[in-house]
């Protein structure tokens, strides 16, 4: 068990397709954040920048980037990168700096402008890298991975394409009452069945977009937040990194291979569901405590395969607990009550920390339509590639 840390201010940037510079939708997403905290950005001892790769040099250094753009002022600084695991590990640094008695106020940010599209690596012959070679071998891009993996839920466990559209259904519902989202529709099973096949059995809506977005967190101790008046916050109380166990058998993008299990016997436990148990075991709670979850929807299949992952049913029941409601609002544990990536799209370095400033809004009773009632402790999952793990639990 670590200290808390508490969550004083959340603040985003709308998703979208702006055309703009990530750095403008950072300096949005702070800005709002340290007004919901009540603070000036001259009372922030650090800064901690997740990092996104598409933006040109000054993506690769973004805590400092963010701090010029909003005015050099000497806080510390730092900057980190784990692919879609990048905001996760930003909270981690923050917290750790706050626990350490390095800074009792942590600015943490994450923006990016996406290309349209799906992503690929960058240019260039990397033969020992894994994301390139499943390009440059395989043609296999994102959707071919998800569609994998939704034949594999099929073929193991029986899900189906109205499972999958399903899925769909429900976070846009949940989207189109958030007004940060990019897609504030609703849609329906049909339309789902009708868009276009990307990665047989997946259709265009069964599919997360690329997105420009922004999201930003303010961190501090209990005490500053007690001295600052706020007696009952938002807390962090668990932040899960974890990496992979030998030998993984499960395909995991972008290593389209499992490891070896002829020497080793499995541990029976999956990287995705090792990131929620580290988190579970930190926080000294598990899954029959929370109210609500937030997880990385790249897939309607993948949002599926998290029910799993995170314990909120047995194995091969992800579908029936769909079915019975009980991940839909007001069901017994609503999962992307935001909406989801579904409704947003990615924006690689925002997503983790945009997760956290759901479930702050949720926690607080601050979320409009879309408030999940009582909410008293939720999870984010998410991962990154190459073994990041990704999941917040965060309480009030």
């Amino acid at each position: 068990m670590t200290d808390d840390v508490a969550v004083l201010g959340a603040g985003m940037h709308p998703w979208g397709k702006w055309g703009r510079s990530f750095v403008e939708y950072g300096v949005v997403a702070a800005r709002a954040a340290l007004a919901d905290a009540g603070l000036d950005w001259r009372d922030v001892g650090s800064i901690v920048g997740a990092d996104t790769v598409r933006g040109g040099y000054p993506g690769y250094v973004t805590g400092a980037t963010f701090a010029k753009a909003l005015g050099w002022q000497g806080a510390r600084v730092t900057s980190v990168y784990a692919a879609c695991a990048s905001g996760a590990q930003a909270v981690s640094t923050a917290r750790a700096q706050i626990l350490a008695g390095l800074a009792d106020v942590v600015l943490v940010v994450g923006a990016d402008a996406a290309p349209k599209g799906f992503f690929k690596p960058a240019g260039g012959d990397r033969a020992d890298d894994p994301d390139w070679l499943r390009f440059r071998m395989l043609g296999a891009t994102n959707p071919a991975y998800f569609g994998l993996y939704a034949r594999r839920r099929m073929a193991v466990h029986g899900d189906t394409l109205e499972d999958f559209a399903q899925v769909k259904v429900k976070n846009a519902a949940a989207g189109a009452l958030n007004p940060n989202a990019r897609y504030r529709k609703t849609v329906t099973p049909e339309e789902v069945a009708a868009s276009a096949i990307v990665a047989d059995p997946l259709r265009l809506l069964d599919i997360c977009a690329t997105s420009d977005g922004a999201a930003a967190l303010v961190l501090c101790s209990m005490d500053f937040a007690r001295r600052h008046g706020v007696s009952d916050p938002v807390r962090i109380r668990a932040v899960s990194t974890v990496t992979p166990t030998y030998p993984n058998t499960v395909l995991d993008l972008p290593d389209i291979a499992t490891d070896s299990a002829v020497a080793v016997e499995p541990t029976g436990v999956s990287f995705r569901a090792s990131i929620a148990r580290a988190a579970y075991e930190e926080a000294g709670i598990g899954p029959e405590d929370l109210s609500l979850a937030e997880v990385y929807d790249l897939s309607t299949a993948l949002e599926l395969q998290w029910y799993e992952d995170l314990g909120l049913c047995s194995e091969g029941e992800a579908a029936k607990l769909l079915r019975e409601g009980a991940t839909a609002p007001g069901g017994r544990i609503p999962v992307n009550a935001s909406g989801g990536l579904a409704s947003f799209g990615e924006a690689v370095p925002a997503q983790a920390i945009a997760q956290v400033c759901e479930l702050t809004w949720q926690l607080r009773g601050a979320a409009g339509d879309r408030q999940v009632a009582g909410a008293r402790a939720g999870i984010t999952a998410n991962q990154g590639l190459f073994g990041h793990g990704s999941s917040v639990i965060a309480v009030r």
